[in-house]
């Protein structure tokens, strides 16, 4: 099946099960599918690609090295949603000169109460910089004891562990430690590269540019899903294979360029590129 599958259809080896968005018997039954990337650009589709992948962020390297080769440029800036944070995907925009403007995994969940009361996590607690630790919400110590390096990421990336100086007698230990043995010390893994990108891209999407950029991407790129489902019909491959599926969504994106071209020279708007976004009165 390969290193990033559990499994295929034996109708369709290429495809992978998958627990689809639009489930008519509500049973949350596993079919054969593929995951469909696009890229838009000043409201065209720009690049297309199928992925046997069950989640994005695998799927976003490959997919810019791809439409790269095919426009023989890059884009200098990348817009994208929380389904494809990584540390691979922000090292990888980094060394290619790309501006980042993607969407923290945590960021909704951060805002909320509940996730910031979660004292054992590590963005909640007070690091100090000078000597490398964390204070977590009694007030004791947690020292870096070591680093590893993570086996599953593509870049040499290290992780350091961090230890509390002791855990006897806390009154918060049930809400601050996960382990079974009372006796065992709290204990931490960080990544601080990818807290580092991840701040960097907090900061981008926080911009006044970052913010338009977002919505943008959710008016352009999902209004291009929306109307390829919905004006197209379009609800299901009528083929199976990478080649054979790529080959469809390809006609598809030709007639949906096509419509969007004849919609913006209507409303003389060929000359524009990001979407006018109506500020509340």
């Amino acid at each position: 099946m390969g290193p990033d599958r559990n499994s295929y259809s034996k109708t369709d080896t290429d495809a992978t099960f998958m627990r689809m968005k639009e489930d008519h018997m509500r049973n949350g039954q596993l079919k054969p599918a593929y995951n469909v990337q696009i890229a838009v650009n000043s409201e065209y589709i720009t690049g297309i690609e199928v992925f046997s992948n069950r989640t994005d962020y695998g799927t976003l390297v490959p997919f810019l090295e791809e439409i790269s080769s095919r426009h023989e440029s890059r884009y200098e800036r990348v817009v994208a949603d929380s389904g494809y944070e990584s540390l691979d995907n922000y090292l990888y925009l980094e060394e290619n000169g790309q501006m980042n403007f993607i969407k923290p995994s945590n960021y909704e969940q951060a805002k909320t109460k509940k996730y910031r009361s979660k004292i054992g996590r590590p963005e909640n607690m007070a690091y100090n910089a000078e000597t490398d630790s964390y204070t977590c919400a009694e007030g004791r110590t947690l020292v870096m004891q070591y680093e590893s390096m993570d086996k599953h990421s593509n870049n040499k990336v290290v992780i350091s562990h961090y230890r509390c100086e002791g855990c006897a007698g806390c009154s918060r230990r049930a809400q601050c430690c996960s382990a079974k043995d009372p006796d065992a010390p709290k204990e931490i893994r960080v990544k601080k590269q990818l807290q580092e990108k991840r701040a960097q891209s907090l900061e981008n999407i926080s911009m006044e540019e970052g913010i338009r950029l977002r919505m943008c991407r959710s008016i352009q790129v999902e209004g291009a899903f929306g109307l390829l489902k919905n004006d197209f019909a379009f609800r299901r491959f009528l083929t199976t294979g990478k080649k054979n599926v790529k080959i469809e969504l390809l006609f598809l994106a030709l007639g949906f360029n096509l419509k969007k071209n004849w919609m913006k020279a209507e409303a003389n708007r060929e000359q524009t590129h990001l979407s006018s976004i109506k500020k509340p009165a």
